[in-house]
């Protein structure tokens, strides 16, 4: 990787970093026949030979002009010919030039010209689209504007195969769940933002730092090898014009939260961080209380400012530019509903749980752009995301909580869970794009990430008879449950990764029908991560609890074993003693779970586009992938002889075709196939186990080739895919395609059935298969003067069938969990069989009030979350409708005041755990509320 390194940063000291010519599109129209399309008119470029013809909807392109300034001349025949001076190209953006032509002389003023950022136009994706090579489907900012979707979760969901679950960061692409997905800025890997997670949460980018989101479905060399779903990509925004500054505001309400009193973590702020790392946890333990604390009123705020400014130098044909946006945002939620604990029994059920959630996200991102000259550039970005939940849950509020293991009573069981969870990452890129000659480009890239995920000092506390609380009789109140000295803990889990990451791309034009396309990229990735727990273990069983509310008064100093009275209540343990001569008890301790996880992939690549006569392009490619992972482990409760390490080193050769058919102007026949693969991720080998309250997950190390190191290292995949796609009038576009997957060693979540319930990774069968159809449509339903639409619908849909085959997994000498199933076969896990989507956009034009009103529906059907281990059913995750309404206001050029209501249905969140021998139960159900929000926005 250092080799690699080197080589890229001396190609940008020799020679200055790329960026591409720039292009003219637009369309023209009949005067003469109501203003359609005017489809076979020349456009030229006066002077020279360069110029184009437009297609049946009156689209053209003159792709590749070098930046300047031009005389566009159209003609038709019969037609007057009409010349458009002073047509300024900039390097790596579009103009954009509608006219109409009719038999009498045409004015200019009836020519709209626009110059944006390619990757702004939406015209210019949809022929970029249309030409590319390998099937891609992307949203433009303007689009993103058009529609008023202000993030990019939302904006993925606009294509066809995803979907995007309300209340959660997961998406779908088609069907499939988050270890099938990638996600990249600017082409270079993004961390997650959440750790249990292998992509980043897609909301966190607002839609006014993105310039346009795409999503790859079907596999060429230059993605990881590492493919399945697809691969999701945002270009951050890069502002070239005159300097500009905005700011925005909102509050909004959630309609169950309101008017709620919540509470939250001790020792947090209110913008989502915490101030105690620097401290040992046995010492926050003794200075710190445990009781939450009073919250702010549940009055959600945003506030975001972002601007931009340019220089230009040596005569326009250098330019610095400067972009940055900040935002922050915090949210609140109150959950409420039924939670419980079914392991081969009903172990825990709380009828009634009230959770207190309150959410923050700060993110900032900046671009500098140095543009040397029309043909090279360097592009430096960073970003910054801070995220965090403080969520405080109350289980079993209404006395009515059960405890299979009760000691002093079955009945009247509670827990009360207080945990503050914050993740931070940092992104810093480097990319250049340099253009040598007609025949030679090259680009690369450079990129660090930096990611800090902590779950500080998490607050456990459980009760038995804690109906006696809720009575008027002092006499009687509840007890600690005390079958282990942890059922009442703290508990601290520290996770920081480092990633450094790159690619360099060389294109070679060796004749008119043929180019080929060499590259590298890489991944160095480490994870470290620790955690510890301080239990209270409870002298007398039968020590009463005066107040439920106040814990503090119970947990103190001068109650513990630690000053040595014979009165003493309680005393403090941990799992792990730094000596064991001096115990466990009253004393700080080790982390009594620990691993580190390292990732190093190295590839090369070729592709080679051949050119077969004016419709036909063949596009094979190979990748040689070298990838390695290891995990060093010291977990409790692992077999004696597990060796506390796994090592997984392959060489793979993944080849690729895909074809693309022009079979008129504005339609394509695509195909294409691939060979990928799967790795796990560090948090599904890892054999640590995560104790929710009513759950339980764990990796499983034997993902790695099993204890022996002879088994199977990875998931081998097959994808096949073919697509029709017929672009119709500006911003408009049907398609069809069908897919096919053929996944050999799946990894699947399982539930294991025994007395702990604990959710493990396994490989459960020798082969599993997913097939598809998907169906999109963009349609203008009304446009204005201009060709912009005032009506538009967009619709997506998706059918995925999915089957995998199960068979028994036995622990022992070459396995160290074992699991079993009474059926043969089963769908994929995170599969959902059906995925819509549809939105419906008015935007009027009403003087200077140009308001634009959205209203977006999504559904999911439902997916298995986890499978059945034994008799015992799956964990299902019921399908879930949400409907979203957007009403953006703009008043002239410079005040904006938006609209939102979101989740407007308000649907139940539900897990239901099947065939349980007394039927289907629900295991957690809860609904998210309807979020009302106003923003104002002023740009200076």
């Amino acid at each position: 990787m250092k080799t690699y390194l080197i080589v890229a940063f001396s190609l940008f000291t020799l020679i200055a970093s790329a960026q591409q010519n720039g292009s003219i599109v637009g369309k023209l129209t009949d005067k003469e026949l109501n203003n359609d399309p005017l489809p076979f008119a020349n456009v030229l470029i006066k002077g020279s030979t360069k110029g184009t013809t437009s297609d049946f909807d009156g689209l053209f392109e003159i792709a590749d002009v070098e930046p300047g300034t031009y005389t566009l001349v159209i003609s038709f025949l019969g037609y007057e010919t009409l010349e458009v001076p002073n047509v300024t190209v900039e390097a790596g953006k579009v103009t954009e030039i509608n006219a109409g032509l009719g038999a009498s002389s045409v004015g200019l003023d009836e020519v709209v010209v626009t110059t944006t950022a390619r990757k702004d136009s939406e015209v210019a994706l949809l022929l970029q689209q249309k030409n590319a090579l390998v099937m891609q489907e992307a949203i433009s900012a303007e689009a993103l504007t058009l529609k008023g979707i202000d993030d990019a979760a939302a904006a993925v969901a606009q294509i066809s195969g995803i979907s995007k679950q309300q209340g959660s960061s997961n998406v779908y692409v088609r069907g499939l769940g988050d270890r099938y997905q990638n996600t990249t800025m600017n082409g270079l890997s993004l961390p997650s933002n959440d750790v249990n997670k292998k992509n980043i949460n897609l909301d966190l980018f607002g839609s006014s730092i993105i310039e346009n989101v795409s999503v790859s479905k079907a596999y060429s060399p230059t993605f990881y090898g590492d493919f399945a779903a697809g691969n999701v990509n945002i270009d951050s925004k890069e502002y070239t014009g005159d300097g500009y500054l905005n700011v925005s505001v909102g509050g909004g309400i959630n309609t169950n939260a309101a008017g709620e009193d919540f509470v939250k973590s001790e020792g947090t702020g209110d913008f989502g961080f915490y101030n105690r790392y620097s401290h040992d946890p046995f010492a926050v333990i003794l200075s710190h209380g445990v009781d939450p604390e009073e919250a702010m009123d549940p009055i959600n705020f945003s506030g975001a400012i972002e601007g931009g400014y340019s220089f230009n130098f040596n005569n326009d044909k250098s330019r610095l530019s400067f972009f940055g946006a900040a935002s922050f945002g915090n949210s609140y939620e109150l959950r409420e509903g039924p939670a419980r604990d079914f392991t081969n029994v009903l172990k825990f059920d709380f009828p009634t749980v009230r959770e207190y959630a309150y959410k923050t996200t700060t993110t900032m991102l900046g671009n500098i752009a140095y543009k040397i000259n029309s043909d090279h550039k360097v592009k430096f970005s960073s970003l910054f995301v801070n995220n965090s939940t403080d969520a405080v849950g109350y289980y079993g509020i209404d006395g009515d909580g059960y405890n299979r293991d009760g000691i002093t009573s079955d009945n009247g069981f509670f827990i009360q869970n207080t945990q503050f969870n914050q993740d931070m990452i940092f992104v810093n890129q480097l990319t250049g794009q340099h253009i040598f000659d007609e025949k030679l480009s090259f680009d690369w890239g450079v990129g660090f990430n930096k990611v800090f995920s902590d779950e500080p000092d998490r607050k456990r506390f459980t009760m038995e008879n804690y109906q006696f609380s809720l009575d008027d009789d002092p006499t009687t109140n509840p007890v600690f449950f005390t079958n282990t000295a942890f059922e009442n803990q703290r508990f601290f889990q520290s996770i920081e990764d480092d990633e450094l990451n790159s690619y360099m791309d060389l294109s070679y034009k060796l004749s008119d029908n043929i180019t080929m396309s060499f590259g590298y990229n890489g991944r160095r990735k480490e994870r470290r991560f620790n955690s510890i727990r301080y239990g209270y273990r409870v002298f007398d069983r039968t020590t009463e609890i005066p107040d439920v509310n106040d814990l503090n008064s119970f947990f103190t100093i001068e109650n513990s074993s630690l000053v040595g009275s014979e009165n003493a209540l309680y005393e403090i343990r941990n799992l792990n003693p730094i000596n064991n001569d001096i115990g466990s008890i009253n004393r700080p301790g080790l982390p009594d779970n620990t691993y580190k996880g390292n990732l190093g992939i190295h590839a090369g690549y070729v592709s080679v586009d051949f050119k077969v006569g004016e419709k036909l392009n063949i596009v094979p490619g190979l990748r040689a992938e070298s990838v390695s992972q290891k995990i060093v482990y010291d977990v409790i409760n692992l077999p004696p002889n597990d060796p506390g390490f796994r090592n997984v080193y392959e060489n793979l050769f993944l080849p690729s075709l895909n074809v693309k058919y022009a079979l008129t102007e504005n339609s394509n026949l695509r195909a294409s196939f691939s060979n990928t693969a799967s790795f796990p991720e560090f948090k599904e080998v890892a054999p640590f186990v995560y104790e929710g309250v009513t759950q339980r997950v764990g990796g499983n190390p034997d993902l790695f080739g099993g204890r022996n190191g002879k088994g199977v290292n990875y998931s081998n995949i097959y994808n096949f895919d073919l697509k029709y796609e017929w672009f119709l009038e500006r911003g408009e576009i049907i398609s069809l395609a069908a897919f096919g997957k053929l996944i050999q060693d799946p990894v699947n979540k399982v539930i294991a059935a025994d007395a702990t319930g604990t959710q493990r990774f396994f490989r459960t069968g020798d082969q599993a298969e997913a097939y598809g159809v998907e169906l999109e449509l963009r349609k203008n339903l009304i446009t204005d003067a201009d060709d912009n639409a005032t009506v538009s619908v967009g619709m997506n849909a998706a059918y995925t069938y999915t089957n995998q085959d199960l068979k028994a997994i036995e622990a022992g000498d070459e396995n160290t969990f074992g699991t079993s199933f009474d059926r043969d076969s089963d769908e994929l896990e995170g599969a959902s069989p059906f995925i819509i989507n549809a939105d419906l956009n008015y935007s009027p034009v009403f003087g200077s009030y140009k308001p634009k009103a959205t209203v977006v529906f999504s559904y999911f059907s439902d997916r298995i979350y986890a499978l059945g281990a034994g008799s015992l059913g799956n964990i299902v995750e019921n399908g879930v409708p949400t409907l979203n309404f957007v009403w953006q206001n703009a008043f002239g050029e410079h005040i904006e005041a938006n609209l939102s209501a979101r989740n407007l249905l308000n649907p139940d969140v539900t897990l239901t755990r099947e065939n349980t021998g007394n039927g289907d139960i629900i295991i957690r159900q809860y609904n998210l509320g309807v979020n009302i929000g106003l923003t104002l926005k002023y740009k200076f």
